[in-house]
């Protein structure tokens, strides 16, 4: 039995091995201005994380290319201008507001709005007291309503 374990254990560690860590600038001020921009870059594949937070691979090769064109002496503004005009504002992680994202920026507030008045003209209709009822039929009900109560008070 302890062969065995022991033998699975040694099988176990070696499939467990750790990854080369992706290469980091030689400059720290570069590698930080790396990091910053790519805070600012959405992934591509996981789309609901920026470039430095992803680890998929197409997100690695992005934070290579946005180091790679900072090294080659390019502005941050370039760079994001770059990203932009290969990839669309989709790629920033917060897209402008301009006329083309106008729904995406206010479209949730105006479908609140409709909302929110669709359902006060349900609850103002469902509170009002119908006016094609017969008055015949409202007395009617009274007095069931009215025999209901007395057999349960004397109940």
């Amino acid at each position: 039995m302890r062969k065995f374990v022991l033998f699975l254990m040694l099988v176990l560690s070696l499939g467990a091995q750790a990854k080369e860590a992706p290469p980091a600038a030689a400059d720290p001020a570069l590698e930080k201005r790396m990091l910053d921009l790519t805070e600012q870059l959405r992934c591509l594949v996981c789309q609901n994380q920026t470039i430095a937070d992803s680890h998929a691979d197409l997100a690695i090769d992005l934070k290579n290319q946005v180091r790679e064109k900072l090294a080659a002496g390019m502005s941050d503004k370039e760079v994001i201008n770059y990203m932009v005009d290969r990839y669309g504002d989709f790629v920033l992680y917060k897209p402008p507001v301009k006329e083309t994202t106008w729904l995406l920026w206010f479209g949730p507030f105006l479908l609140l709005v409709v909302g929110i008045g669709v359902l006060m003209a349900k609850l103002k209709r469902r509170n009002a007291t119908p006016d094609n009822v017969p008055e015949e039929d409202l007395k009617r009900a009274a007095s069931l309503l009215k025999d209901t109560n007395n057999s349960k008070d004397q109940a």
